[in-house]
């Protein structure tokens, strides 16, 4: 624990003596000039203000040339002069007509109460204002008068203004001055000589605190220094005399009494300057030993180190922040602490030896000061660790709080910006979105300047009926319309189709209501193939089962049989083949099963290569020569001349044209014929089987692509029911089409294939 305290107590001393070194390097650079003169007197504060103040009251009250008495009577009134005042408030005429609008009022309303005197009184007052003006118009004389009597009413305003400012000049009573008219040779001085003394003797460098030599003219200046007197050109040039030239001195005598108000600034600026040099001395020792331990302390202290865990928590970026913010308020103390060190030199001490407040104010602010120092050095030294890892500032970063809302400024724009797009995605809703906003702040524009004069209030009435009640109306009938959309997209949501909406214009609105009409339609569409698809899966299930189940029914019960004792050999032997049929004809069923599942899934490779469809189909019709001849059924094959080329899996599709040729000879009517064609039509080879069935075909043609579906309803005959599903996939996986039509009895098969060169 003491080890920890000796830790606190050293970091914290090391920040003071850096806070008071720096204070005391700012403290010097910025008062070393005042602080350089050795005296008050030789100060620029003194000489610059003090001097001329002085200068400026000897003006007023010394040396100034005329008393008001003889001011007044140096008044003069030009001609320019009276003309002004005549015409001050219009010609002769203007003026009589607002003495009378002034006055009309008055009287008539004291005449309606009945009090004559009172209207008698106004009436006296107006006639004697309009002999008074009209007699203006008459006589110079007159208003000569009028205008001297202004003048003399400014005069005495300025001399007690004057009499006000004595209480200040007589701070300077102390002061001497000596000066001398150069053309008259009169004399202006507040030193009394003694018998054979001259001003000489008075005035010298050994007996003043300050001395100089000066020269004075016209008192221009001022006469405008205390009182604005630059629309009165007449006074100035009244009071100032251009012609005087006054040389002479003024000087501060070192017998100041110790409590005049100089030889106080006087005092204040030696312990000021006493201050000033023991402090920047005080504070180069403490900034050279600060120096010198900070060479020695390379590793932070173990505190530091501790403070450096809870402060990387922070955000990167609020760390940035904070260290900025703590050096500003570290070099602001840095400023408050230069002002109550000023504070503190005019009265370091109050009774009995004890600090004065200016003094106590010094000491808190330098500790605030230190505070703000040891944190600002703290956390440059734990920035300064970060940055020499960049990957982990990198990460930092990211984690910043300026960092995510940047990405969320980001996001946030980018979404203003898509909704903006999606609003134009059909262009005349935008359009019209923004054409009303437009119109209802006009209208709201119009509402304000209606405020702004009457004549608005009309403008807006026609604006309101012509503009804003229509599109009040349209605005009305498009969201009954879009209310409408919604509740029925709201029955459609739980089921209840119900009719169609009803389709109006041509707006957005009514695209989105026949786009909802559609809707409806396919999910009847949808509904139907559905139920469609579950019935084919329920006949699925059922085929499967029931062609599955005939050749394992037989096999079990030829199985069962040859376990019998007294069976003939022949008989065994009958039984033996029964089994191996239908084994064999439940090998078919499985293996075309697992083959359409292979290719309906895609999982299939095809050997590609050119083949001629035309000898295709010959070399098909020939493996199947020998039933063509039992089957009683006469094949016409037509095709072009030219070979039909395709880019395709030859065995893949003769099996196709075996299962095709197969289902004829077992589905078409005995004595029936049978065409097939090859031909080719915009770059593809179209061929086509038909035959009559022998049985009737009930089901749709798009049915009969399904697994286990067979032409024999009675499920007599020995197919598979997935010829055609198989078939179907091959084709799909050769990027072609097979599709059947059915019209009657009459079975048709088309097969479309590209066409290669």
């Amino acid at each position: 624990m003491v080890t920890k305290w000796k830790s606190r107590i050293f970091i914290f001393f090391m920040a003071l003596l850096f806070t008071i070194g720096l204070s005391g390097i700012f403290y010097f650079f910025n008062d070393f000039q005042r602080y350089s003169p050795q005296s008050y007197f030789d100060t620029e504060e003194f000489q610059y203000e003090a001097v001329d103040e002085y200068l400026t009251y000897l003006n007023l009250f010394e040396l100034s040339g005329l008393t008001k008495e003889q001011a007044k009577r140096s008044i003069t009134v030009t001609t320019d002069e009276i003309n002004e005042h005549r015409y001050r408030y219009g010609n002769l005429a203007e003026q009589l007509q607002s003495i009378h609008l002034q006055y009309e009022d008055r009287i008539e309303e004291a005449k309606q109460l009945e009090n004559k005197e009172v209207a008698e009184a106004y009436i006296q007052e107006r006639d004697a204002k309009i002999e008074d003006i009209t007699n203006n118009f008459k006589s110079d004389d007159s208003v000569r008068a009028k205008v001297k009597a202004e003048k003399e009413a400014i005069i005495e305003e300025h001399f007690n203004e004057r009499n006000r400012m004595k209480e200040d000049y007589s701070r300077f009573n102390e002061f001497q001055y000596y000066f001398t008219d150069v053309k008259t040779g009169k004399v202006y001085t507040n030193v009394t000589l003694e018998k054979d003394q001259t001003i000489e003797d008075v005035f010298q460098k050994q007996y003043m605190h300050y001395l100089t030599n000066t020269m004075r003219t016209s008192n221009y200046e001022t006469i405008n220094y205390y009182n604005d007197y630059t629309h009165y050109d007449w006074l100035v040039t009244l009071l100032s005399d251009a012609s005087k030239q006054l040389r002479g001195q003024i000087a501060v005598p070192k017998t100041l009494s110790p409590t005049s108000e100089w030889w106080l600034q006087s005092e204040s600026y030696n312990n000021q300057r006493l201050l000033f040099i023991g402090y920047n001395a005080t504070a180069g020792i403490a900034f050279l030993l600060w120096l010198l331990l900070m060479r020695k302390m390379k590793v932070l202290p173990a505190e530091m180190v501790r403070w450096k865990f809870y402060y990387n928590k922070l955000p990167i970026d609020v760390r940035a922040v904070f260290f900025g913010l703590t050096v500003i308020a570290a070099i602001f103390s840095i400023f408050m602490l230069h002002d109550s060190l000023r504070f503190a030199a005019f009265n370091p001490f109050a009774e009995y030896g004890t600090l004065s407040a200016n003094a106590m104010d010094y000491l808190f602010i330098l500790f605030i000061a230190t505070l703000l120092w040891l944190l600002t050095y703290a956390q440059g030294r734990f920035i300064l660790i970060d940055l020499r890892e960049r990957d982990n500032v990198a990460k930092e970063w990211k984690r910043g709080l300026l960092y995510k809302g940047w990405n969320r400024l980001k996001l946030m724009f980018r979404n203003v910006l898509q909704s903006l797009q999606e609003v134009f995605l059909n262009q005349t809703t935008g359009i019209q979105l923004f054409l009303v906003l437009g119109l209802v702040f006009g209208l709201g524009l119009a509402g304000i300047m209606m405020f702004m004069h009457p004549v608005f209030f009309l403008f807006y009435l026609i604006l309101l009926g012509f503009v804003g009640l229509p599109v009040l109306m349209i605005l009305i009938r498009h969201i009954g319309y879009f209310n409408k959309i919604v509740l029925k997209a709201s029955d459609m949501a739980v089921g209840k189709l119900g009719d169609n909406l009803e389709v109006k214009g041509n707006s957005t609105l009514s695209n989105l209501a026949s786009n909802l009409n559609a809707l409806k339609q396919g999910v009847k569409t949808s509904q139907s193939e559905q139920a469609k698809s579950e019935r084919l899966k329920t006949e699925l299930i059922t085929n499967v089962s029931h062609d599955l189940r005939t050749p394992l029914t037989s096999i079990i019960t030829y199985t069962e049989l040859l376990k019998a004792s007294d069976l003939s050999h022949e008989d065994k032997s009958a039984y033996l083949e029964i089994i191996d049929r239908k084994s064999q004809r439940l090998k078919v069923l499985i293996d075309d099963l697992f083959e359409v599942s292979k290719m309906t899934s895609g999982n299939i490779e095809l050997n590609k290569a050119k083949v001629d469809l035309v000898q295709l189909i010959q070399q098909a019709l020939a493996e199947h020569d020998s039933s063509l001849k039992d089957c009683n059924l006469q094949f016409r094959v037509t095709s072009s001349e030219q070979p039909i080329n395709s880019f395709v899996d030859g065995q893949k599709l003769w099996r196709v044209f075996d299962n095709l040729i197969g289902n004829i000879v077992k589905y078409s009517l005995e004595h029936s014929r049978v065409y097939i064609s090859a031909q080719t039509l915009d770059k593809q080879a179209i061929l086509t089987f038909k035959n009559i069935s022998k049985y009737e075909l009930n089901d749709s043609s798009e049915e009969l692509f399904e697994r286990f579906k067979r032409g024999d309803t009675s499920r007599h005959t020995d197919g598979s029911g997935l010829g055609l599903a198989i078939a179907k996939s091959i084709i799909d996986l050769h990027e072609g089409s097979l599709e059947i039509d059915t019209d009657g009895d009459l079975f048709k098969v088309t097969i479309k294939l590209e066409l290669v060169e």
